[in-house]
């Protein structure tokens, strides 16, 4: 005897599926078209585990810069940039990461109607656009482009501050 239901149920579970694999890459769907034609770097992580925080936040402090220009990620300590896990980050910093204030104004949006918590690798790929978003801000020599990287540097913030409070 068949299940009346069981066609409907995989209906319903593909498009369930189709529509959280959507919202998950409209964030930061340069992560699923990397430029430099290696598998594994396919939607790259930089935090695995908490030994990979740390040394996030050690880079940071390090004075780690993203330039837009000509897409680098410069770390100035030298023994921290050696490191082959690096490579993952720079992946990220250049590749991933939106750069254009417009594709950052898209980003704060949908994350601004997010309902639900942020992956911990959009959360990871937010906090560096923070980060880019606000070396942009430093570096910025008119008003108006200083109000507008403002906008979006508060904009990141909410968003990452709204993910980490409690519901």
């Amino acid at each position: 005897m068949t299940q009346w239901w069981a066609p409907l149920a995989v209906v319903y579970l593909s498009v369930y599926l189709a529509a959280t694999q959507h919202h998950r890459r409209a964030l930061f769907p340069s992560a699923y078209r990397i430029k430099r034609e290696t598998y594994s770097l396919i939607n790259p992580t930089f935090q695995r585990s908490v030994d990979d925080v740390n040394l996030l936040f050690e880079i940071l402090l390090a004075g780690m810069q993203i330039e837009a220009g000509d897409n680098t990620m410069l770390i100035p300590d030298e023994e921290l940039a050696s490191l082959r896990c690096v490579e993952k980050l720079d992946v990220i910093c250049e590749d991933v990461l939106p750069k254009r204030l417009s594709d950052i104004r898209r980003l704060t949006a949908e994350l601004a109607g997010r309902r639900q918590r942020l992956s911990w690798q959009e959360f990871e790929r937010t906090v560096l656009t923070l980060v880019y978003a606000a070396q942009t801000l430093a570096g910025s020599s008119s008003t108006q482009q200083r109000e507008a990287w403002t906008d979006a540097v508060i904009q990141l913030f909410r968003a990452l501050q709204r993910d980490l409070t409690p519901s």
